[in-house]
């Protein structure tokens, strides 16, 4: 007879380890506990780990890609290299492309996320990235910019400190990595709420998720979003919103959005994508 305790240690195990896409706001832990850095290496099969840093969004890619790859070799992973694309025709290096073939990580930085769709989106080294993400084949994890460009549409900059309007928010093309969502980050720290809620007037049958810094929105492949790091994720449910002047309004003219869902997680809430609905 099998010993409960251990099956459900089992089940934990294998729910550890299982691939999963990281959305992170920026300014991760990168010194002490680690422990979102840490989450992403071990759903990237810890010391077995093969793992492609992508610095195309940073101005200084060498620099960051370098930091990366010290912390998780650090770490103990089995194989690390910097993807570092500097124009669209880098994307089609057969080294990169072999690489991705094996890769069990892929780890987006930080920097200017119109900047990295502008280097990727639509090649092919970017298309089977994002392909082998959304099988589960691998893990993928996306940071600050990285975050940004997870939706097909995203944001792609903006203001704060202001009444929700059209004005305040600059929209974009994201990745398509998770569609269905609307991600905007460094969240809180940055007074962000009122660009995602412009945001997420225009585009109600998105789910808004704002992400605050050393923080991450996980994403399983059963549906579940679940919350780790320091930090909250600030979900907007706009999809049974009853009235918006989003249509008639102009500029900087403030919006009106009524009957919205307002969810705050913190560490260990989840989130059904699926039936909407958090849980703890």
């Amino acid at each position: 007879m099998i010993n409960t305790e251990v099956k459900h240690q089992t089940r934990e195990s294998a729910t550890l380890t299982k691939n999963a896409i990281l959305v992170i706001g920026g300014a991760e832990d990168k010194v002490h506990g680690k422990e979102i850095l840490q989450t992403f290496f071990n759903r990237s099969k810890s010391s077995d780990a093969i793992i492609g840093i992508v610095p195309c969004a940073s101005r200084e890619p060498s620099l960051i890609g370098e930091r990366y790859h010290r912390i998780f070799s650090d770490m103990g992973a089995k194989e690390i290299k910097v993807l570092d694309v500097r124009d669209r025709s880098g994307a089609n290096d057969s080294a990169y492309l072999d690489f991705v073939e094996n890769c069990t990580g892929i780890f987006l930085t930080g920097g200017d996320q119109l900047r990295l769709c502008g280097l990727l989106a639509d090649t092919i080294l970017m298309n089977r990235i994002i392909e082998r993400a959304q099988k589960r084949e691998m893990s993928l994890a996306g940071t600050s910019a990285g975050a940004a460009v997870m939706g097909h549409h995203m944001i792609s900059g903006g203001s704060s400190a202001e009444s929700p309007n059209r004005a305040l928010v600059d929209m974009a093309i994201g990745l398509g990595i998770i569609p269905e969502v609307l991600v905007d980050q460094h969240f809180y720290n940055r007074n962000r709420l009122a660009r995602l809620l412009s945001a997420v007037s225009g585009h109600p049958e998105l789910l808004g998720i704002g992400i605050d810094e050393d923080t991450c929105a996980m994403f399983e492949s059963d549906g579940i979003m679940e919350v780790i790091g320091k930090g909250t994720v600030t979900i907007v449910n706009a999809r049974n919103m009853t009235y918006s002047n989003a249509k008639e309004a102009k500029g900087n003219e403030p919006l009106s959005m009524h009957n919205l869902k307002l969810h705050i997680l913190g560490y260990g809430d989840r989130y059904d994508l699926e039936q909407n609905q958090p849980y703890g």
